[in-house]
């Protein structure tokens, strides 16, 4: 097959802003690149979008108003006008990365688009991510594959985590050998675990960033905890945190997903910010390490993307927790902070081609399913 050279971009639940990333794929392999010294370079050019307090407020009250929505097509409230700042934002973000890289229209072949999520439930057969591929396809003149997670919840699956075909296909290019986790920690965290042969299994461990950060921005007045510090600062306490790991949701038998709010900061309300902070953190890791409940083969090396990548306090615990080496994508070559966009690169080549992005063991589809939608300029 030949080479793809696909953008990806992708709006997180922590709302922050957006992440633009390009990779050259065939929809199978991916292309990388070495320095000097063996070690690996960067996929590719990146690039991002902050949202201003006023689009995040309103991404916010879209959440909100996005838990009554019973179908996928109707857009109350803020939604609407939220569809349209996504849909705008991605498009200025897109632009702004073409132009700093010297990219026109015709030297990019396809841009994924993830999009927004305001509700995910997949056992009603419901996931909605706001942004408008054809808009954007017009706007941008590039092909945009889009509503990427639809397919697999129609046919039974749980729609998420989509990035585990990503992951694998990145660590064979990267020469990482099997037992393999990587884990990516956004809002809500998931778990891509890599056997020998082709095992693999993928699902949400549980919270991410999003409860810290919301308690940070309640109580605290910041947009999150850099690096850990206020969790290191406090004491976990130990008989929440056992309550909190006695959650239904970390016993179920994966493939499983979470919806953002799923969980609330306040179940900490009552403790100080340092050790709320501390006890949520720990809830995170804890609830991370239960992945290795659900596969016979031990990682040796964990890969930690996303923000919490960031967090010094966050990784510590999380080795003492499995167990094993902890590091950070970016301290193997990857990029923590642009992982998600480049696996949404990497699935929108695969959907362009027919490619599977979704199997049994990633979000419990009955069998290997291809998604997306394309939508020409």
């Amino acid at each position: 097959m030949a080479w793809i050279t696909a953008i990806g971009t992708m709006s997180g639940t922590s709302m922050d802003g957006i992440d633009v990333a390009l990779i050259r794929t065939d929809g199978r392999a991916i292309e990388v690149s070495r320095g000097p010294n063996g070690s690996l370079a960067p996929l590719g050019p990146t690039g991002s979008r902050p949202y201003s307090d006023g689009e995040r407020a309103l991404l916010a009250r879209a959440l909100r108003d996005g838990e009554g929505l019973t179908g996928r097509d109707a857009r109350p409230g803020s939604l609407a006008d939220a569809e349209a700042l996504i849909t705008r934002a991605h498009a200025e973000a897109v632009e702004a990365f073409m132009a700093a890289e010297g990219l026109a229209p015709g030297d990019v072949d396809l841009v994924g688009f993830h999009g927004q999520t305001v509700l995910h439930r997949p056992e009603q057969r419901l996931t909605v991510q706001i942004g408008d591929g054809p808009a954007l396809a017009a706007r941008l003149g590039v092909p945009v594959v889009y509503d990427l997670r639809a397919a697999d919840v129609a046919a039974g699956g749980q729609g998420a985590p989509l990035v585990p075909v990503f992951h694998r296909a990145l660590a064979e290019a990267s020469g990482f050998a099997a037992p393999l986790a990587i884990l990516n920690i956004g809002g809500v965290a998931n778990v891509t675990l890599i056997g020998e042969g082709d095992a693999m299994l993928g699902f949400d461990t549980g919270p991410g960033n999003a409860l810290i950060d919301d308690l940070m921005k309640e109580r605290a007045e910041k947009p999150y905890d850099a690096n850990g510090a206020t969790a290191a600062s406090g004491q976990v306490d130990a008989d929440i945190l056992v309550w909190l790991l006695s959650h239904p949701y970390l016993r179920r038998t994966p493939p499983k997903s979470l919806d953002r709010n799923a969980f609330s900061h306040r179940l900490v309300g009552h403790l100080g910010v340092a050790d709320a902070a501390a006890t949520l953190t720990a809830f995170t890791v804890g609830a991370a390490a239960r992945a290795l409940d659900w596969f016979a083969e031990r990682p040796r090396l964990w890969i930690v993307g996303g923000g919490g990548a960031r967090n010094a306090e966050m990784l510590s615990r999380l080795g003492e927790a499995v167990g094993a080496e902890v590091v950070s994508a970016d301290a193997v070559g990857w990029s923590a902070e642009h992982l998600e966009a480049q696996a949404f690169a990497y699935l929108a080549a695969r959907s362009l081609v027919g490619l599977p992005l979704t199997y049994p063991g990633t979000t419990g589809v009955p069998e290997p399913l291809t998604g997306g939608v394309l939508a020409k300029p």
